[in-house]
């Protein structure tokens, strides 16, 4: 159906590409469809809905790329996009906000979202230049590492591809964009790679329309201001100076910092592996997404990616290493291969606590590479901690939450992200609600960490605008000086839709809402809501005048219980028919 309204901010179109019949379509929604679900992780839900109950490897799953409103504007932070797919490794929605240019590229030659169902006979890639649309061979690239695939095409233009772990069949297989940006967490990878699909590399060169330039320039200087306000961006130990490992001591010092698989909350090693140690050792140069002025990845002197903060913890204080080259290694490792390092390191850690040993430097290089291809051990632990753990008859021993890997905040030390961990719609994720901005960084607001009153009430709030986020798309770093307020007015300037910040909230709580609607129907309930029985049986590491008991088991259901009103949900955390009626969202028995 032709819009009748003239679009700016959106294209306007789909691109439905066929790898079966290597064929391709135009969709063209109506505007009522983009103010639904406004674009990104909202409008690839959309999408995908109609598919979450087949199997993650069906020809039909769709693997989604999404751009939003907001890209390709002058909007801050404005280069991100939404990579979806039903995850491999948990079978929930698998989604990751990705940076670098592609989603600029993909909006650029016309296109709001790519849509790739089928699979090719063989290995193949797909280049799109503006409306022309091509298959290439891609056997000559099977087997390499991703630095040499994204060499092989120059700095022309945005590039997805798969490494060769997503081709030994790594469940946890991450989908690499523009060489140093990850659609990491969900295994999407290895769906891409089940497509026969080795790369996606798009040029544009249109240019977005705006419906008022001026009020996007006047939000963009509202956001620069309040940035340039916030310690914890730009201040002098914040992320624009040592990027995301700026956490690193927070964590350490607020006995948080998961050690030995979660069997200890403090590193005894941590104050010589933190991000200052990094900088003097490796150097540190600048870089970040396209759009972005707070560039938070951080190069050494050669120009090599450095480990973020998740990886440099996990890898240090998880797998209790102390060497700070074996962490850089490790991430080099996964980023080449192509795996979620997370994943990856959680997986190690159950590994070395069921064997009952501490790896040295030399065991976690051989692990990983062994892993990534698929060889000896590797193919136990290429199914990630949850499978191994179960079928080594220790279930225990996996740090998971609906199959997927928890990250580097331990729960014991922070309840909002106990319950945070929880409701999470892919499963064990600091990104869905992340209540380190106000219980660690006391950002917007302050509230206890030990405490879990009014954290049901701002987990919901947090999730909804973080699903709101990344559907504009923006970095949801930006928020801890920013609001939806300041964006509201840029998503009104790009598009002309009237909206305020309580309205984006609002179509947030409907993305969350359908995610979780989508869950239900491949059996997820209240079971899958929970923690690792270790964090309610055994207490973390205190001292310096700090306690971190276990998680009360009945404060815990007690709060989830509140979630699940406060949500919306029935008692065992299904969607309802009304609450679905009242957001707008198709129900199917």
């Amino acid at each position: 159906m032709k819009n009748e309204i003239p679009m700016h901010g959106w294209t306007g179109k789909i691109l439905h590409i066929d790898l079966t019949r290597k064929t391709h379509s135009i969709e063209r929604p109506s505007r009522e469809v983009y103010e639904t679900w406004i674009g990104g992780k909202g409008l690839a839900g959309h999408y995908l809905a109609a598919h979450i109950t087949e199997p993650w490897d069906a020809p039909s799953m769709p693997l989604l790329f999404f751009t939003g409103p907001l890209v390709d504007t002058p909007s801050p932070t404005s280069g991100r996009m939404t990579v979806m797919s039903r995850s491999p490794l948990t079978h929930t929605v698998g989604d990751a906000s990705v940076g670098g240019k592609l989603g600029t590229q993909i909006k650029r030659a016309g296109w709001d979202g790519i849509v790739i169902t089928g699979k090719s006979d063989r290995l193949c890639g797909i280049v799109i230049h503006d409306s022309e649309i091509t298959f290439t061979d891609a056997q000559p690239l099977q087997g390499m590492e991703t630095g040499r695939i994204f060499a092989t095409f120059g700095k022309e233009g945005g590039c997805a591809v798969t490494g060769p772990a997503a081709e030994a069949g790594v469940l946890f297989a991450n989908i690499i964009v523009d060489t140093r940006y990850f659609a990491g967490r969900n295994g999407l990878g290895l769906v891409m790679a089940g497509k026969n699909l080795k790369y996606l590399h798009v040029t544009g060169s249109g240019r977005t329309s705006l419906y008022d330039r001026d009020e996007v320039m006047r939000a963009r200087e509202e956001i620069f201001r309040l940035a340039a306000a916030s310690p914890i961006l730009q201040g002098e130990f914040g992320i624009t100076h040592f990027g995301t490992g700026a956490l690193y001591d927070l964590m350490h010092n607020r006995r948080m910092m998961p050690t030995r698989n979660f069997r200890a909350t403090r590193f005894e090693n941590a104050e010589k592996m933190n991000a200052w140690h990094y900088r003097e050792r490796y150097g540190y140069k600048k870089t970040g997404c396209r759009g972005c002025h707070i560039l938070c990845k951080k190069n050494n002197r050669k120009g090599e990616e450095l480990p973020e903060f998740e990886t440099m913890s996990h890898f240090s204080a998880l797998i209790d290493n102390h060497d700070l080259d074996t962490v850089v290694e490790a991430n080099r490792i996964c980023n080449e291969a192509g795996m979620d390092t997370i994943t990856a390191a959680v997986t190690l850690a159950c590994y070395a606590e069921i064997e009952q040993k501490t790896l040295t430097p030399a065991e976690i290089i051989e692990l990983l590479r062994d892993t990534a291809a698929s060889r000896g051990i590797g193919s136990e632990l290429k199914k990630g901690s949850s499978r191994f753990a179960r079928e080594r008859g220790k279930p225990e021993c996996a740090m998971t939450v609906k199959g997927s890997e928890l990250p580097a905040y331990d729960p014991r030390g922070v309840y909002g992200m106990a319950l945070a961990y929880a409701t999470s719609t892919r499963g064990g994720c600091h990104l869905r609600a992340y209540p380190i901005s106000y219980e660690i960084l006391r950002k917007p607001v302050v509230m206890d960490r030990f405490d879990t009153s009014g954290k049901a009430r701002v987990i919901k709030i947090s999730e909804d605008q973080n699903a709101v986020i990344d559907s504009l798309t923006a970095c949801k770093f930006l928020f801890f000086a920013a609001s939806l307020e300041e964006y509201a007015r840029a998503l009104a300037g790009a598009t002309g839709m009237e909206t305020t910040a309580q309205d984006l909230l609002k179509i947030g709580e409907r993305i969350y809402y359908h995610e979780r609607l989508m869950n239900a129907r491949n059996g997820f309930t209240s079971t899958e809501d929970d923690l690792p029985r270790r964090f309610f049986t055994e207490g973390g590491t205190g001292g310096e005048g700090i306690t971190i008991p276990p998680i009360d088991r009945e404060d815990f259901l007690h709060t989830r219980a509140n979630y699940y009103k406060i949500r919306g949900l029935d008692e065992k955390g299904l969607p309802t028919r009304e609450k679905c009626e009242a957001l707008g969202i198709e129900w199917k028995d």
